[in-house]
């Protein structure tokens, strides 16, 4: 490949030498000669103070966004925007063969993206998958590192979908990523806004930063599909220019509206309004935030061109997804459930989706991530003590937090209560107390970490799986 060809899209400051490149990378540690180095600033370390280094090692050219006056060099106005779309050059542009589907938003990205994928396949689709849990290329899954990869990652993944044969690719599109450009110069079909809650302000200063990272999606897309119940939707349905498709579990001014919505253990039944068409869904998973998810899943595919009657197939024949309202197989006298929630919002919708179920107590077993934003650890507290009959405050991935000082500063959430609670830092004792004082009929909730099978310490990474430690505790075979 040719360095013109590398940078088809990009606009250049400077007169570039044409030459033949044999790599690309924006790590100075893998540069290799012949490659270009693309020099992108950082939080902690700023490629370009390691851009000569990367000449002096033989890189054919520097991407740069600041002027160096190094030989070779190739100015940029944004080298992270330029990264997105010289990986996609460099890969053939698999992006471009592919129907892309993307979901956006605070919380529900994940069973979203699960949802669209089986009822896209319930179409006779070929589908990727690029998300939180893992990545599935049609039927094969991959460990995933981060909800969005990294571009050069990422296009290679969309390189894979398209040789194994995929026609589309769904995808969780985190406010990261986009603050980041890792999706320049991609085009989605669809693109689904979810909701917007506080999480996230370790990273964004503000929630109007927040927002605007996640806006920029809905100038990437043919069409916006939009949560009319959200206010920050409601927003976004005023200020994006694109095709706009509403969903609403609450409002009859929405295109596509949820009625006569009725909820058990087993999940949820409605009336699916679309347009003139009136059909009747059964759903696997429980909850009003489990309804609005199926919608946003729904209308995406609908938008892309499938069928109505395909949809609903889909969403009926969905099992649900791994970690999210998860029902363990315990066979205990009381249920254990484990679901991924980790800020308001998130435990808000599953424990009042829970409570509206729950025979007994609601007991829920919660911490706050370390290293993450402080701010919203008494609010945690304070949405788990307001729906729970008794509390177990603990560690989730601390980092290198203190642990204690972690649980200190969620406690005033808690203390604004009459809720009983109880105090245990070590998550895996936490899990033990909690099982050992279960009683007939309780539900028992262990919020945080769902599919997660790790725990982040400030010695490194452990292999934590909730759903094996339970089993194991109670003297069950682990899963397989």
């Amino acid at each position: 490949m040719t360095l013109t060809r590398l940078l088809e899209g990009v606009t250049c400051d400077n007169q570039i030498q044409d030459c033949e490149i044999t790599g690309l990378t924006s790590d100075s540690r893998q540069v290799e000669e012949g490659c270009v180095f693309v020099a992108i600033p950082g939080l902690k370390i700023d490629g370009h103070d390691h851009a000569r280094d990367a000449l002096d090692r033989g890189a054919a050219a520097v991407v740069v966004e600041r002027d160096l006056s190094l030989p070779r060099q190739v100015l940029v106005s944004h080298t992270r925007e330029a990264y997105g779309v010289i990986c996609g050059n460099f890969f053939g542009n698999p992006s471009r063969k592919l129907k892309l589907l993307g979901v956006t938003g605070t919380n529900g990205k994940t069973t979203i993206t699960y949802l669209m994928k089986q009822i896209l396949e319930c179409a006779g689709k070929r589908v990727g998958l690029i998300g939180t849990i893992h990545n599935e290329i049609a039927d094969m899954a991959l460990p995933a590192k981060h909800t969005t990869p990294d571009p050069m990652q990422l296009h290679a993944m969309f390189a894979r979908m398209v040789e194994a044969g995929c026609e589309y690719a769904v995808m969780e599109v985190s406010s990261h990523a986009l603050d980041q450009h890792r999706v320049a110069g991609c085009h989605f079909v669809t693109a689904a806004f979810t909701n917007l809650t506080q999480d996230h302000l370790d990273y964004h200063p503000d929630m109007e930063s927040y927002f605007k990272a996640k806006s920029r999606l809905f100038g990437m897309c043919d069409a916006a599909v939009i949560n009319y119940d959200d206010a920050y939707g409601q927003r976004l349905l005023e200020e994006t220019g694109c095709r706009k498709l509403t969903y609403s579990c609450k409002n009859d001014s929405a295109d596509y509206i949820a009625h006569d919505i009725r909820f058990s253990a087993k999940g949820s039944r409605f009336a699916l309004l679309a347009g003139e068409q009136l059909v009747r869904v059964d759903f696997c998973m429980p909850g009003m935030f489990s309804v609005s998810n199926a919608l946003a899943a729904a209308v995406s595919c609908l938008a892309a061109g499938i069928p109505l009657e395909t949809v609903v197939q889909g969403l009926s024949q969905c099992t649900g997804v791994v970690g999210r309202i998860e029902v363990l197989p315990t066979g205990t006298p009381y249920t254990v459930i484990r679901d991924y929630a980790h800020s308001p919002d998130g435990l808000k919708n599953v424990l009042e989706t829970v409570r509206g179920f729950a025979p007994a107590r609601v007991v829920t077993l919660f911490g706050c991530a370390g290293n993450r934003d402080r701010g919203k650890r008494p609010l945690m507290a304070d949405i788990v003590a307001q729906l729970s009959d008794f509390v177990i405050l603990t560690s989730d991935n601390p980092r290198d937090e203190s642990p204690l000082l972690i649980t200190e500063d969620a406690l005033p959430g808690l203390k604004k209560h009459k809720t009983p609670y109880k105090v245990i830092v070590d998550r895996y004792e936490a899990i033990s107390w909690a099982l050992k004082n279960a009683r007939d009929d309780d539900i028992l909730v262990l919020a945080g970490k769902g599919h997660e099978d790790y725990q982040v310490l400030d010695y490194g990474t452990i292999y934590f799986d909730e759903k094996e430690i339970v089993l194991k505790l109670l003297g069950m075979e682990s899963p397989e």
